[in-house]
């Protein structure tokens, strides 16, 4: 019987529904597993998990302790048993391309350039803001609300009425089974059905990341005990329309403030990134006590992971540690498919990006991309769309133009293959939102984090800052709290994201330098 801490006893003698808030490797899932260990043996009880990865290893820990009155899902699985299977709906499962839509739909050009892929990816964005909503009708929401760039905002707000006709259209097509379903219109779907689910209790982690489609359907199970189970400051997922659940409820709230995987330097560090939000909103201090071990000096860390906000961020470094060394051929590993950081989530590729800015048209495979002539037209699409994704790519083909093929190619050689032993890579690469969950020796971050000294200068002297900027900046800090927390006992910082109050003098914590550049000798 494992020792467990007074907080920790006192969630799982709880009685009632109930919320928890868990720091970052404070034993969350191992708490929830005790807390249904002591519910009756006849107890029906549903754990439901936020993606299919955290499902499979609950399953395995769950039944590893004969726990078989625990039935673990998440909320897609629930749905795609209640309403696909019963439909016989087929699924889409990479998502609609533009290029499907625009033909799907019939979408016709409005005299603007290529406005029609524009309005094709307002409605697919419109389509999932609508689905992860708790509302009944389209018109109940408001897309602008999700809409911040100034070009994208003139856009929308000029073809309003036709992004919404073509979004209730592309509804209509999926729920008559005229196309296939997307993964978020099966899930609003099992919600508006207003569900049953006769457990007597339901436990749901990872609840910071919830969208509001699935809370709706948590909520509403009257008959159950219900715990929710997250970290406020874990919340990363807003771009998908996530809302802070924590705070949806009055549930009563015990909290899990002890860290088992890093010593108290790097708890500090955490915490210290966090209290930057109180340049923008109110924010009091978050208390953790780092428990885990201190780095030993004698020994080597197993790998170093490189953790970076975004793919294009991620290429760069690895780029960088690759080419730091003549004749490197130390292993390496991707989080996921080394593959799906080359592409952008509407499913263009770097490459496409990269024939276009050299002037290759004939290489080109991405039907939108093909139909432009020159780079200005995708920097405006990029722009009246706000697609981040395509935005940092461009950035990229800009920086290294015709040497990308050849350096993807290296990192491609270097990568250790999926399904083989990942264990023998000496470097890690992963983006924050691959890394979620997962823990690392000594984890290194990229430069493409948000800046005290960039929040400090917008926001330090504004009496009142806009909602949408405190939910932009909270989601940014979050992101980079989330990736110090993933290591277990060293973490390597740039000098630059360093919060004004951090002790840099721990072991614990490496403060990188910026490297200055050689002068020119030309």
């Amino acid at each position: 019987m494992m020792k467990l801490t007074a907080e920790q006893k006192a969630i799982i003698q709880s009685k009632g529904n109930l919320k928890i808030n868990a720091v970052a490797g404070s034993g969350k899932t191992t708490t929830i597993i005790e807390y249904a260990k002591s519910r009756p043996s006849e107890a029906k009880i549903l754990y439901l998990a936020f993606n299919r990865s955290v499902r499979e290893e609950a399953q395995r820990r769950f039944a590893g302790l004969g726990l078989h009155n625990v039935r673990i899902e998440t909320a897609h699985s629930l749905a795609y048993n209640a309403v696909v299977r019963q439909r016989n709906y087929q699924v889409n499962p990479t998502g609609y391309k533009l290029n499907e839509l625009v033909n799907l739909l019939k979408i016709r050009s409005k005299g603007q350039l290529h406005d029609e892929y524009i309005i094709a990816n307002h409605v697919l964005n419109f389509t999932a803001y609508f689905c992860n909503s708790d509302k009944a009708k389209v018109q109940e929401i408001n897309y602008l609300d999700t809409v911040f760039d100034d070009k994208a905002i003139t856009f929308v707000e000029n073809f309003y009425e036709e992004i919404e006709k073509y979004t209730r259209i592309f509804l209509k097509y999926m729920h008559e089974g005229k196309c296939n379903v997307t993964h978020d219109f099966y899930l609003k779907m099992y919600q508006l059905s207003k569900p049953q689910l006769y457990y007597d209790y339901i436990l749901f982690d990872e609840g910071q990341d919830a969208s509001p489609v699935m809370l709706d359907i948590f909520f509403n199970q009257k008959q159950a005990t219900k715990v929710i189970v997250g970290d406020t400051h874990q919340q990363i997922y807003a771009w998908r329309f996530a809302v802070n659940s924590l705070e949806q409820t009055d549930y009563p709230i015990l909290h899990l403030s002890t860290s088992f995987r890093f010593p108290q330097a790097i708890a500090d560090l955490a915490s210290d990134v966090l209290d930057v939000k109180s340049y923008f909103q109110e924010h009091k201090r978050v208390t953790i006590k780092g428990k885990g071990k201190n780095p030993n000096s004698e020994s080597q860390p197993e790998a170093i992971a490189f953790l970076a906000r975004t793919n294009i961020g991620l290429l760069e470094v690895a780029i960088n540690v690759t080419h730091s060394k003549e004749n490197f051929s130390d292993p390496i590993y991707f989080e996921g498919n080394i593959h799906s950081y080359t592409y952008a989530d509407s499913g263009t590729s770097l490459y496409d990006v990269l024939n276009l800015y050299q002037g290759k048209h004939r290489n080109i495979k991405d039907p939108l991309i093909r139909k432009m002539q020159e780079i200005d037209e995708l920097e405006d699409y990029i722009e009246k769309t706000g697609d981040a994704n395509l935005s940092m790519m461009l950035k990229l083909v800009k920086q290294y133009g015709n040497e990308i093929p050849d350096l993807i190619e290296d990192l491609k050689k270097l990568h250790i293959a999926e399904g083989k032993n990942r264990e023998d890579a000496h470097f890690i690469f992963s983006t924050v939102h691959k890394a979620k969950g997962m823990e690392y020796d000594c984890v290194a971050l990229a430069n493409d984090f948000v800046k005290e000294v960039e929040i400090k200068a917008n926001f330090e002297h504004k009496k009142e800052v806009p909602k949408t900027a405190q939910i932009r900046n909270n989601e940014e800090i979050n992101l980079l709290y989330v990736a110090v927390t993933r290591a277990k006992s060293r973490v390597c910082i740039h000098e630059s994201l360093v919060p004004e109050k951090t002790n840099t003098e721990a072991e614990s914590i490496e403060v990188l330098k910026p490297v200055e550049k050689k002068a020119d000798k030309s």
